[in-house]
Order: structure tokens, then sequence, then C-alpha cells
């Protein structure tokens, strides 16, 4: 019976030239390659990432460490975190108690969706943790709000006594509505300053945005990635398989340097 031999091109033999031909710096340039695709991705979240980041990696002190910072004059970027606490809260029109609502109103024209009206009604509020209490600068709120989205989307003439007349009525609007309730606990980041009423308030400053979440950690991140978890998976990913490609590739070499 004649026996099969296994030319020098079998699949052995490709799986040992091409694990020859990895080197150190293969393996570190395809590490940067992932870590680039990884940064390209974060990037598509647009103003979301950055605050995801903020939200996420900013220092936590306590509301009564927070007031120190300020008696202190210092000019400090932290995260805080209690109950909303107010005193004047308002009723929607579900009869949730409210301290602030915003109602924003987008228009799609040329392509692109643009902010067409812009309501917002809040009263002095601020967050409590036990004893301690600082307020929060509400009209700086902006981009860094992350709560639960409520959105709608029709057409201009659904929506007439929120939008300009003259906006054609079949124009494709859509509806988001922020509301941030006195029963709810938050997470806040910006920076306590202290004022000329004596009351110390949580704002922005120190190149960051005033951020407040009512949201678990996990569910604010996915709301900023706008639920795709798709695009989040491959920036992680790409985090993950970039930093062990690049770690494994300066081991190598730093071990043939020595070797040699």
């Amino acid at each position: 019976m004649p026996t099969r031999r296994v030319g020098s091109f079998g699949p052995f033999h490709v799986r040992r030239r091409i694990i020859r031909a990895v080197t150190p710096p293969i393996l570190i340039g395809a590490g940067l390659v992932a870590l680039a695709i990884a940064a390209a991705v974060l990037r598509s979240f647009g103003a979301g990432y950055r605050i995801g980041r903020l939200l996420a990696g900013t220092p936590s002190v306590t509301i009564a460490e927070a007031r120190a910072i300020a008696a202190r004059g210092q000019a400090r970027y932290v995260r805080v975190t209690g109950r909303i606490d107010s005193t004047d809260e308002f009723e929607d029109e579900s009869h949730r108690p409210l301290v602030f609502r915003r109602v924003r109103v987008e228009a799609r024209r040329d392509g692109r969706w643009t902010t067409v009206e812009n309501r917002r009604q809040a009263v002095d509020f601020g967050l409590r943790e036990a004893l301690d209490e600082i307020a929060i600068d509400h009209p700086s709120l902006d981009e860094g709000l992350v709560l639960i989205p409520r959105v709608a989307e029709g057409v201009a003439a659904d929506v007439s006594g929120l939008v300009d007349p003259a906006l054609p009525p079949t124009t494709p609007v859509r509806v988001r509505i922020d509301l941030i309730s006195s029963v709810e606990h938050a997470t806040v980041v910006g920076v306590p300053m202290g004022s000329s009423d004596g009351i110390v308030r949580m704002t922005g400053g120190q190149g960051g945005p005033l951020i407040l979440s009512t949201l678990e950690q996990a569910d604010a991140m996915r709301v900023l990635a706008g639920g795709s978890r798709r695009r989040t998976l491959v920036a992680a990913l790409g985090i993950a398989g970039g930093l062990v490609l690049v770690t494994i590739g300066l081991a190598w070499a730093t071990l043939g340097a020595l070797a040699g």
C-alpha cells in the first residue's frame, strides 16, 4: 500500500511558515491598528464618548468633600452622588414631581437634524447625602444630561404648537423630552464652586461640562452609545485585542534584546 507523503506545502508547513513570519514589529503594528480602529469607532459616538469617559473616569468624592474643595477655593473636576432634593418641585401631566424639564425639537433639513426649538423649565435643586447638600447649576446643563431618552418622531404638523409656523408641515421632526424628578438619585460631575450668596454649586469647568446622570453606569454608557451594542463591542474588542498584541510584541522584543 503506497504511503501518502505530506508535501512541503501541506497545511502544517504553511502554519509553521506563518508563525515564523510573525515578528515583534508585526504584532505591535497589528495592535496599533486595532487600537486605531477602536478609537475611530469611539469617535463615531460624538460627544457621547467624551461624556461617558468623564462620567466613568472622574474621581469620586462625597458631597462634604466637594463642599470643602469649594471652601478652599480649589477648582477640581469631581464626581458626587446623592438624592435629588428641592422644595419647589412642579408636576408634569403625569403628576411626577419634577425639578427640570426640557423639550427639544429637531427638524430634518438638507439631510441633517437641526434643533429648531429648545424649551426648558426648572427650579433650584441639589443633591443631598445624609445631612450634606450641594446645589446644581442647572442653567449649565446641556450635552451632559444622561437620562432615559423619551423620543417621538413625526412631522412638523404633529407639533405645530412647538415649532415655527413657517416650517413646512411635512418636515420630518423628532421631539426629545428630558425629565429630572425629585425622587431620583443622581451622579453629577463638575466643579464645586462657592458664590456670593453662600451657596455651593456643581457647575462646569476645568475644560469639562456639567454632567448629570440618573442612570446606573452600564445603562448610562448604553444611552451615550445610542444603543449601538455592535459598535460598542467592536470598540471593546479593538481596545482589548490591541493592548494584548502590543504587550506581547514589546515583551517579545525585550526578551529578544536581552537574549542577544
